[in-house]
């Protein structure tokens, strides 16, 4: 009796001890150097809409179930999604314009797991004719979401996402 008793303890306290040293927030961000200058390219990023041309989430479900609410490319305009397992349920709200410097949103998802995140995309001009993009999100891992972060690897499973979409644009960009 004493025995299973100190195992389930032992069990707890592992579970206590992992959800205190996992990580509690994440940031996943990639970036790559188009040829075009930044305000082209800043235009084009600006409205959420293009994203259908190079999200990596719209080819892997080019069915999905789309409405916008709002005019795009200005604060408040909503991106709503509904699709299959891979691409869940969400949606994207524009939250910050810095002309030629930053597109800031929020993306909430409902399915398959609820979670918000602060999304961001970013452009520096490397010289006129080439301008750097970094696509990026962060947010919180509550718990215990947080102990199953220590044996996936977020990162690299979003930014092989994130690099995808990004080689998609700049083959568009670049045309």
């Amino acid at each position: 009796m004493y025995i299973a008793l100190y195992i389930i303890i032992g069990i707890l306290a592992i579970i206590v001890l992992l959800a205190l040293i996992s990580p509690k927030t994440y940031e996943v961000n990639r970036s790559i150097l188009i040829n075009q200058p930044l305000p082209e390219v800043f235009e084009y990023l600006k409205h959420i809409k293009n994203q259908d041309q190079w999200s990596p989430w719209k080819k892997k479900d080019p069915n999905m179930k789309q409405e916008f609410v709002g005019t795009d490319g200005e604060i408040g305009f909503i991106s709503k999604w509904e699709g299959n397992k891979e691409v869940g349920i969400g949606e994207q709200e524009i939250l910050g314009i810095e002309k030629n410097k930053q597109i800031s949103s929020e993306l909430r998802f409902f399915k398959p797991w609820k979670s918000v995140s602060q999304a961001y995309i970013k452009v520096d001009e490397i010289d006129a004719n080439q301008t750097k993009v970094t696509w990026g999100f962060t947010g919180n891992n509550p718990i215990p979401i947080n102990v199953f972060m220590l044996f996936f690897n977020f990162e690299k499973s979003v930014g092989k996402d994130f690099d995808e979409g990004l080689e998609s644009l700049k083959e568009i960009l670049e045309k």
